[in-house]
């Protein structure tokens, strides 16, 4: 179709010039024919002037001599010839051009025109040189040769004559009655008469009617591939639930090395399936046009630091460190798409830990709050990877793009993360750059400006008997973020990268806390630990772990040891240190308070008509204090609304008869009867971005589910006066 529209484009540019050359030339020859005209005239007025004065002097005196009328005679007739060869140059240019083309005088009378003008007046005897142009149009509308499509005929006259009013004339598209599509374009020539001509672009508009009905062909196959792709990513993740939740709670038994080398094998591979679809449905969907952001009130921070430790896992492997350097005092809470957010942050943070082999990933957050409540966020993710060629940096944005270097082929993936990444990004008016240095690692940078949420509050204040901390970490980076972070607080810091050295400045310059990382050169954290209380030092100790389920518990009480998931929140880092470098808690008094009442367990409805999803969600919360039921449909749902008196409802969307959709409406018409309001979160096996979140819904978790998601989900919505549903059955 692309060479069908360039060739046409260019018959039609080599027309339009080849009117314009015979727009000038006829220009020149009607100017040269009025010259003709106008000398012939003179000539003969002059002869006039003569053969009158030899009439007078005959009178008076002999006849004037032959020779002389003669010469008059030849002068008149050269004069005739002139204006003879003008008029037929005239007529001969205009009868060469394919267009219609005609000359109007600047009283709107029809001088001139050719064939090709004149043939759709064959039936009308008096289009003929002479007639007035309100005439010709007159004719047009009332005999009629133009198609008016229900246009009142003296209104469509009055705007043809209304054209030759306006300067330039504006051109006007019109069709003859037996078909052809003609574009006039009138010229006003410096005489003030008007060159016009007839263009026929009947094959234009036919070929611009098949564009636009192969145009709406399109546009209506990209509805139904939307519609394939979103029914297949449903008809995928509902097996994909079962295959990925049940090789999780495999990983989390008791199982031999091969085993759980399967089960993980099993789970990583479902999850990279699904990555693989996500990216392919999001790519179909932004190159449609129908990625709409829903932007919202959400914690940045928690947001980087919940994709930061879903990348724990194989950056553990590689004996990585994920890092997160949050400005102290930037806000947390903004304005965008949480979810559009998290997406970029994954590909970010994924591509880093996926081409880093050793060393550290860093997300870095600064920026600045203007006086419009608008944050100018530069958000960076850093690494120590291989790096990126100079010549490759502009291309690794292109779609399905993978660089062909044999260092990179080693790792797997569709090509479309940074190509959506890009897209997202400019969605949200931010720019994307990058920089980078083979084998240097990569740096890759986002501006953005978001509202602020909420008002910057102040970081708590640290008690006043902590005023030196002691930081053990073997990476500078992470020595550097600490330092600055509690520096900004007033707190002296002391920092060193290995066990010996910390011992050291303990001897030296006793800290009030002691800040460091359960791995270390030669040794552990717990280890580091040991060793200062064996030689006297007793002040608090606060343990950074990317694994603390890899802490020995009974270790770390028994050392008087805290220990916090790493990267750690900056407001968690800063209560727990406030906690214990803080005050003495009073004393108990001697009233004995008393004793609480039973309290009862969370009450959790389900509906899922699947019953491997409803396996699977049972045995993912088996671990919590619930009582967990089931509805294996939308109606049965809205009947055990009323009898078991839910604290939350997990509604799945599609379901045989009443839909999730339904069902959840069903249930707010219930409550506006009956008053209160109680959670409905939609369990969906469709693709993230299939639509948003609706008003009667209060959030949305996709299939294959995540214990850790769902647990969260639980724990967020548990309401006051039940026992915490993460605590184990009694």
């Amino acid at each position: 179709m692309a060479w069908a529209v360039a060739g046409w484009s260019e018959r039609l540019t080599m027309e339009r010039r080849a009117r314009l050359a015979a727009e000038g030339l006829l220009d020149r020859r009607t100017r040269a024919l009025r010259a003709a005209q106008a000398a012939l005239e003179a000539r003969g007025r002059h002869i006039g002037t003569r053969l009158v004065a030899e009439r007078e002097a005959a009178h008076r005196s002999a006849p004037p001599p032959g020779d002389t009328l003669d010469r008059l005679r030849g002068e008149a007739a050269r004069a005739a010839h002139v204006a003879g060869v003008a008029s037929r140059r005239l007529h001969d240019t205009m009868a060469a051009v394919e267009d219609g083309l005609a000359l109007f005088d600047a009283a709107g009378r029809l001088l001139a025109a050719n064939a090709t003008f004149l043939r759709p007046y064959a039936d009308c005897p008096d289009v003929r040189p002479g007639i007035a142009r309100a005439r010709l149009l007159r004719l047009c509308a009332d005999t009629p040769l133009i198609e008016l499509d229900g246009t009142d005929p003296d209104d469509w006259v009055a705007t043809m004559q209304a054209r030759w009013t306006e300067d330039p004339i504006p051109p006007a598209v019109l069709r003859w009655r037996d078909g052809p599509w003609m574009r006039l374009s009138d010229h006003r020539t410096r005489d003030n008469e008007v060159v016009c001509v007839a263009l026929d672009i009947t094959e234009t508009v036919l070929l611009e009617e098949r564009l636009r009905q192969e145009h709406e062909r399109a546009e209506a196959a990209a509805r139904a591939k939307a519609v394939f792709l979103s029914n297949m990513s449903h008809e995928i993740r509902t097996p994909m639930n079962g295959i990925v939740g049940m090789a999780e709670m495999l990983c989390d038994s008791d199982l031999t090395d091969d085993q759980r080398q399967c089960a993980e094998t099993i789970r990583s591979s479902g999850e990279a399936l699904l990555q693989v679809m996500n990216d392919i449905l999001d790519f179909a969907r932004a190159e449609g046009g129908r990625v709409i952001l829903q932007p919202e009130a959400f914690d940045l921070e928690r947001c980087i630091h919940e994709v930061v430790v879903m990348h724990q896992p194989p950056a553990r492997d590689r004996g990585l460190a994920l890092l997160v350097d949050y400005d102290l005092f930037l806000p947390t809470r903004l304005v965008a798409d949480p979810g559009r957010v998290r997406q970029v942050l994954t590909h970010l943070i994924g591509n880093a830990v996926k081409f880093t082999a050793a060393g550290h990933v860093l997300v870095r957050v600064t920026g600045v709050v203007d006086g419009g409540g608008t944050c100018d966020l530069h958000l960076t993710v850093e690494d120590t990877g291989i790096g990126i060629a100079a010549a490759h940096l502009e291309q690794i944005f292109d779609r399905f793009t993978q660089l062909d270097a044999a260092e990179n082929r080693r790792f797997e993936g569709t090509g479309l993360g940074l190509a959506l990444t890009r897209r997202m990004i400019a969605l949200m008016g931010g720019e994307i750059w990058v920089d980078s240095t083979p084998g240097a690692g990569a740096c890759f940078g986002i501006r953005l400006s978001l509202p602020v949420a909420e008002e910057v509050a102040a970081p708590r204040p640290l008690p006043e008997s902590l005023r030196h901390a002691l930081v053990v970490d073997d990476r500078l980076v992470n020595r550097a973020i600490l330092d600055r972070q509690l520096g900004a607080l007033g707190v002296r810091v002391s920092s060193c990268h290995a066990a010996p050295e910390a011992l050291r400045a303990v001897r030296e310059d006793v800290p009030d806390v002691v800040v460091c990382t359960d791995t270390l050169p030669g040794t552990d954290g717990l280890e580091l630990v040991a060793a200062l209380r064996a030689q006297g030092w007793d002040g608090p100790v606060l343990l950074l772990s990317a694994n603390p389920a890899g802490i020995k518990v009974a270790a770390a009480a028994a050392l008087s040891v805290t220990v916090l998931q790493a990267p750690v929140l900056r407001r968690t880092l800063l209560a727990r240190l406030a906690d214990l470098c803080g005050a003495a808690a009073d004393p108990p008094t001697e009233e004995i308070p008393a004793p609480p009442a039973p309290r009862r367990r969370m009450r959790v409805l389900s509906a899922e008509d699947n019953r491997t999803n409803q396996l699977v969600l049972a045995k993912m919360l088996k671990h919590l204090d619930i009582e967990l039921t089931f509805a294996d449909d939308g109606e049965t749902a809205v009947a055990m609304y009323a009898s078991f008196a839910p604290d939350l409802v997990f509604m799945d969307i599609a379901m045989p008869g009443m839909d999730g959709h339904e069902a959840a409406r069903a249930i707010r018409a219930v409550e506006r009867a009956s008053g209160g309001r109680i959670p409905i979160v939609a369990l969906t096996a469709h693709a993230p971005g299939d639509g948003g979140t609706p008003e009667w819904l209060d959030g949305c978790l996709t299939k294959p589910l995540r214990r850790a998601a769902i647990t969260a989900c639980i724990e967020e919505h548990a309401p006051a006066g039940v026992r915490p549903p993460t605590a184990r059955p009694g």
